[in-house]
């Protein structure tokens, strides 16, 4: 099943987006992660679309997105106002909200902020955000501010062909098939003299200047009412370790917690075995 290209225009700036299955189906809105794109979604979409209505987002300044204006930054907590935009562009009120990774961080604040508008809740290694120590909030505010103004609009590396870009994702994720890779690097390129350069904004590898508290995300999570799915890779991924993932998991009221053999883009190293998770989340299998 092929996408359809979508934009949507935001007060702000235009999102680009992928969309599968028949729009009278029930509405589900995709977010990816951190430097990914709605490719992130080609392989388990299709498989969503027999249930649901798909849109997967490009976030803003990734993929074909544009870039947020100039003066402005890139924090995890800003994105809730897109996916709030986004919602209203495709005139959904209420819809089933699936994110990986980043994506995964602002659907569960999405969710707690706007019980209402979240019909179900699907997560892909995310539950909140990642949280900061309180007596680091200083230094980190510091090292944000100082790579903010020492911030100058970088030339990105360009690549000769579109292999040697994805041999370079390769080298950040290198349990990607190329496969996978390929889907998601199409996505992220624009053509340049000199051959290809990724199309995501510099911006956001810069740091954020705050992160909440494990006790604020954990304050935040009691909020979410949608019966929920959380999938976790197994082994777990370094930065979401077993212990913080649990005691995340008991403050939400309706949580199903699932742990798939695989790595943090679970989605692509299996999709058939996440869509069958997913499929008996909604069948009320255990």
């Amino acid at each position: 099943m092929s996408p359809r290209e979508l934009s949507l225009r935001l007060p702000h700036l235009e999102l680009a987006a992928l969309a599968w299955g028949d729009p009278a189906l029930p509405p589900l809105l995709a977010v990816h992660g951190w430097l990914d794109n709605a490719a992130s979604f080609t392989a388990l979409a299709p498989q969503l679309a027999q249930h649901f209505h798909v849109v997967a987002l490009d976030w803003p300044g990734h993929g074909r997105s544009q870039h947020r204006p100039p003066g402005s930054w890139y924090h995890y907590v800003d994105y809730g106002d897109e996916l709030f935009g986004a919602a209203a562009a495709l005139g959904w009120e209420r819809f089933t909200l699936l994110g990986h990774s980043l994506g995964g961080a602002v659907a569960s604040v999405f969710a707690a902020v706007h019980p209402q508008r979240v019909e179900r809740l699907l997560l892909i290694e995310a539950l909140g955000p990642l949280s900061g120590a309180p007596e680091k909030a200083l230094d980190h505010l510091r090292s944000a501010y100082t790579q903010r103004e020492a911030f100058r609009e970088k030339s990105l590396r360009v690549f000769a062909s579109l292999d040697e870009a994805i041999d370079a994702r390769l080298t950040a994720n290198d349990y990607l098939s190329r496969a996978a890779a390929r889907q998601l690097v199409e996505r992220g390129l624009r053509r340049v003299p000199d051959g290809w350069s990724w199309s995501s904004d510099p911006r956001l590898t810069l740091a954020s200047p705050l992160r909440f508290t494990e006790v604020q995300v954990h304050a935040a999570l009691r909020g979410i009412v949608a019966p929920s799915l959380l999938l976790l890779a197994d082994p777990a991924t370094s930065y979401l370790p077993r212990e913080v993932m649990d005691a995340r998991g008991a403050c939400v009221a309706d949580l199903r917690v699932q742990r798939l053999p695989g790595h943090h883009h679970l989605h692509l190293d299996d999709a058939a075995r996440v869509a069958a998770a997913i499929e008996g989340f909604l069948q009320g299998r255990t």
